[in-house]
């Protein structure tokens, strides 16, 4: 197609056609394939502008709407692409807010779990545990450390506890950045690991 003019009545199979023969392209396999694709794009745009200024407008009108619902395919598999499910966000800092105690954390986690927002109880009441561990020295650079890292130090320090903690960051991680609308069970679950790790009975909220 590079150098080309475009065919002005393509049928659809050849526009499919066109769009996978330039993706397959070894030089998408450098550099960034986003910048590539828009930059194909652009071209194949140019060089029908090109072509409608000599053409009948009716032609001019196909050429176009082909472009057009080649873009939109391609809008399409890129979305795709950005929601499979083996795609997922990278995991922020635990924390949001390095100025907020272990206490207040664990207090706002109640107050959610009382008002029945169990995400909002969750979250919390997982970066309460994580505060209060880098309290007691347990956690260093809480700040930067992401859920998994929080887990697998948590599970290293408390081996008793570990498949516990590693259940609840997994939640947490699905919860926050995953999407997960999480549930009453998973937010008792991050309180009572919060307990166990305080060394305070579970329930004694």
């Amino acid at each position: 197609m590079r150098g080309q003019d475009v065919p002005l009545d393509p049928i659809p199979a050849e526009g499919r056609s066109w769009l996978r023969r330039e993706l397959l392209d070894p030089d998408y396999h450098q550099g960034d394939l986003l910048q590539r694709i828009l930059g194909w794009i652009g071209r194949v745009v140019d060089d029908s502008i090109a072509v409608a200024q000599r053409t009948p407008p009716l032609s001019v009108l196909a050429a176009m709407l082909v472009v057009l619902g080649l873009v939109l395919g391609l809008v399409w598999l890129l979305g795709r692409a950005g929601r499979s499910p083996g795609r997922r966000r990278p995991s922020a800092a635990v924390v949001d807010d390095p100025t907020l105690t272990a206490a207040e954390l664990r207090a706002r986690a109640e107050t959610a779990y009382a008002e029945g927002r169990w995400h909002d109880a969750l979250v919390d009441a997982f970066r309460a545990t994580a505060t209060r561990q880098a309290e007691r020295g347990r956690l260093e650079d809480l700040p930067a450390l992401t859920a998994h890292e929080v887990g697998e130090s948590l599970a290293a320090s408390h081996p008793a506890e570990a498949d516990r903690v590693r259940e609840v960051t997994r939640q947490f991680d699905e919860v926050l950045y995953g999407d997960r609308p999480g549930g009453r069970e998973w937010a008792d679950g991050a309180l009572a690991l919060d307990d166990a790790l305080a060394g305070r009975r579970a329930g004694a909220r």
